[in-house]
């Protein structure tokens, strides 16, 4: 079978959404220039280098506004904050994902502390076993090019402070996976939670004989 995602009576988003999967979660924090919080999941999220330390994060533009809260304070501050979602918080990162009028507290309706951050501005979600600062590089902004696509923003940023939960980090300074839980977006309302580990030792190469 072969689908042309042009062609609107056959392809389907959820269709790519369960194809390009699992998809790490970042949970966005950010302030408007008023200083009010908000707090929101993102289901395209990842890093994209450990060194310089870069993230991701992307959203389509809604239906009822011009561009999501979180992408209009992160153009407005230049900062946002990464929050790590957890088995754990579940629930509390999806009672975030409401669709709720502009100006309403997110971490409230979660039901999650905030915590201020040591270099930007927007506050940590207190919870979650980790938290990244991140000084904003770039936005690319893609515009529609089919009918029903909306635009999609691209935030791209610069890691530049990490706080890591007491009691995840092993002696050796390694991050505890398992113990956090991170979860997942698959498609529709379908998650992975990071349940188990297996390992695949790097192939090291041969020289010819």
């Amino acid at each position: 079978m072969h689908i042309d995602p042009s062609d609107a009576e056959h392809y389907r988003p959820s269709l790519f959404n369960a194809i390009v999967a699992p998809r790490p979660i970042g949970w966005i924090s950010t302030v408007d220039v008023e200083g009010r919080p908000n707090l929101a999941p993102f289901s395209y999220f990842n890093g994209i280098s450990a060194t310089p330390p870069l993230v991701m994060f992307a959203c389509n533009a809604p239906d009822d506004r011009a561009e999501k809260d979180t992408l209009a304070n992160v153009r407005a501050t230049g900062e946002f904050v990464a929050n790590l979602a957890t088995w754990a918080l579940r629930e509390a990162v999806n009672r975030s994902s409401d669709t709720v009028p502009h100006g309403v507290d997110e971490f409230l309706l979660a039901g999650v502390d905030k915590l201020q951050s040591r270099r930007v501005g927007a506050p940590q979600v207190a919870q979650s076993p980790v938290s990244m600062e991140c000084r904003v590089l770039r936005i690319c902004d893609f515009e529609p090019e089919q009918p029903l696509e909306r635009r999609s923003s691209v935030v791209f940023g610069r890691v530049i402070s990490i706080r890591v939960a007491d009691g995840y980090l092993d002696e050796g300074g390694r991050f505890d996976v398992l113990k956090a839980a991170p979860i997942a977006r698959l498609h529709g309302y379908h998650y992975l939670a990071a349940r188990e580990l297996f390992e695949l030792v790097r192939p090291r190469g041969r020289k010819a004989a």
